[in-house]
């Protein structure tokens, strides 16, 4: 997987170099084709190693197709998403319910399946934003169901009142880090990390030129970002 990267880097540099050649814009068409279609195949892998698929009847399940045509940036008639309830990844279910709303009483098995589904989300996410050179604007670190998502915050420490001005400003900004899990955690944190790690699943669909299915839908975003790059539109674009 290293040298599949290494060589998609080496594509990359390619086209920047062909953009200084005589009919160079012609040449850079091609290697940026060979690069999405690299991009395409290794993103590919991680939809076989995190299928995302939605629930029909008790006991079936079939791949989601329900939104599967103009999610496109600016297309009015984008396909409505399916309910998150119904979808699952890796056949687990990402539950919201017990991060705004967890009890004494709340199943505590529940709320482990749903941080390993977090946790394959995550890790889904951090792959494809390798595969496509995109840093994310909110980074992961990532610890399976014990994963975890940083926010830049502003931090002012008194004791650097005497220091130069761009050292205070490097020295305060810091990295909130909030945890896409429960046990143990404040609700309102881990709810938090959850639509960061959505925002993050947005930036990378916007930067396909594909629209978000909305702030709600984790799944049905991943859904929708493995199926964009993986259609033949992405390579032609």
């Amino acid at each position: 997987m290293r040298g599949m990267i290494d060589y998609m880097l080496f594509l990359s540099q390619e086209a920047n170099r062909l953009l200084t050649e005589e009919r160079g814009c012609v040449k850079l068409k091609n290697v940026q084709r060979k690069l999405r279609a690299r991009q395409q195949y290794m993103i590919s892998q991680v939809s076989l190693l995190y299928p995302v698929k939605i629930l029909v009847g008790p006991a079936q399940e079939q791949e989601l197709e329900s939104y599967s045509s103009s999610s496109r940036l600016g297309n009015p008639s984008a396909s409505k998403p399916v309910n998150q309830g119904s979808l699952t990844i890796l056949g687990l279910n990402l539950t919201l319910l017990p991060f705004t709303k967890m009890s004494f009483f709340t199943d505590k098995k529940e709320v482990q399946r749903s941080a390993t589904a977090v946790g394959y989300v995550a890790h889904a996410v951090s792959l494809i934003a390798s595969y496509l050179q995109v840093p994310l604007r909110y980074p992961l670190r990532l610890g399976g169901s014990r994963s975890y998502i940083n926010d830049h915050a502003s931090s002012i420490d008194p004791a650097s009142s005497d220091l130069s001005l761009d050292t205070t400003l490097s020295a305060n900004v810091k990295l909130a880090e909030f945890p896409l899990f429960l046990e143990g955690q404040d609700t309102t944190r881990a709810a938090y990390a959850v639509f960061l790690l959505n925002k993050d699943i947005e930036q990378l669909l916007n930067f396909i030129g594909v629209k978000s299915l909305g702030p709600r839908h984790v799944l049905a975003n991943l859904k929708e970002l493995l199926r964009s790059v993986q259609s033949s539109e992405y390579i032609d674009t």
